[in-house]
């Protein structure tokens, strides 16, 4: 299941969605791509439907949460399932996941309709740079680095933007900039390969389509560990999940959790397709789907 246009996107992500459509279809699944919100499309003629690449879902939340309403409703097998897609959409995630002890970096959630109060947030996070960006996001969208001397002149433009949407401020971590930002991907739960992503320089987006580049070195055992640790707690029943995080002081601090739409890097990692097809068959017996 794609969406209806991959935008800066579709340098990867054609390519990627290309190569694993073919991988699965020569393992001889019958498989199409969907567009999400295609009213036309027949949910319920397939055995199961998997949730690729809707990178538009966030710049359509309500339209994206009314069709996870109707997938649940239809009782399709969905993959990942539509509780945890729902609940992932949403940022306030981080605080269901500090309750169970996972490091996570530290966060002051900004409501929508509220006022931006710059003094107050740099306090809060105790550093003087920050990063102001949606609780339902993606791409770097709405994401602003900022640094305690120029506040006041973003404030007018975050007001603005909360009317819109609630948002979160983190601290600028300059471990991104210096180190990188680990992406561990796991298929059915299992460890599969992992990538180290870096902002080109000047730049904080490790994105690619801001000129961030893409490292494949071996993990240091304690981040691989933690990363299994957090798929084990919050990833349960799940095709693919990917842990994106920074290491502080030997240890991994959480970024994000990505369980909706995550790229997977298959291409930087040798026998990447042939796990995740082992993880789709696998979780398909295990939940009794069969896909014909």
């Amino acid at each position: 299941m794609t969406c209806q246009s991959l935008g800066n996107y579709t340098h990867n992500a054609d390519s990627e969605d290309e190569r694993l459509y073919r991988f699965l279809e020569e393992k001889g699944l019958q498989i199409s791509y969907q567009v999400w919100d295609d009213e036309q499309v027949d949910w319920t003629s397939f055995d199961a439907i998997i949730i690729k690449s809707p990178w538009d879902y966030f710049d359509k939340i309500h339209a994206f949460y009314q069709w996870l309403d109707k997938l649940e409703r239809l009782g399709c097998p969905v993959l990942n399932p539509v509780q945890t897609i729902r609940w992932n959409a949403d940022k306030i995630y981080f605080k269901d996941m500090q309750a169970q002890s996972v490091q996570v970096v530290p966060t002051v959630w900004l409501e929508q309709g509220s006022t931006f109060d710059a003094a107050a947030v740099f306090e809060a996070i105790g550093q003087d740079k920050i990063i102001v960006k949606p609780r339902v996001s993606g791409a770097a969208k709405n994401t602003l680095a900022i640094e305690r001397g120029e506040a006041e002149a973003y404030t007018s433009r975050i007001n603005a933007l909360l009317q819109e949407e609630p948002f979160l401020a983190q601290p600028f971590l300059e471990q991104i900039k210096t180190q990188g930002e680990w992406s561990f991907l796991f298929f059915n739960e299992a460890y599969s390969h992992c990538v180290l992503k870096k902002a080109k320089s000047g730049d904080f987006r490790v994105q690619h389509f801001f000129g961030g580049s893409v490292h494949t070195p071996e993990p240091p055992s304690g981040l691989l560990a933690t990363a299994t640790h957090i798929v084990q707690q919050f990833a349960s029943g799940c095709l693919y999940a990917r842990v994106d995080g920074v290491e502080l002081n030997g240890e991994l601090v959480l970024m994000e959790l990505e369980l909706i739409e995550p790229f997977l890097f298959l291409s930087t990692s040798d026998g990447a397709l042939e796990r995740y097809y082992q993880g789709l068959m696998q979780l398909m017996q295990q939940q009794k789907v069969s896909l014909s």
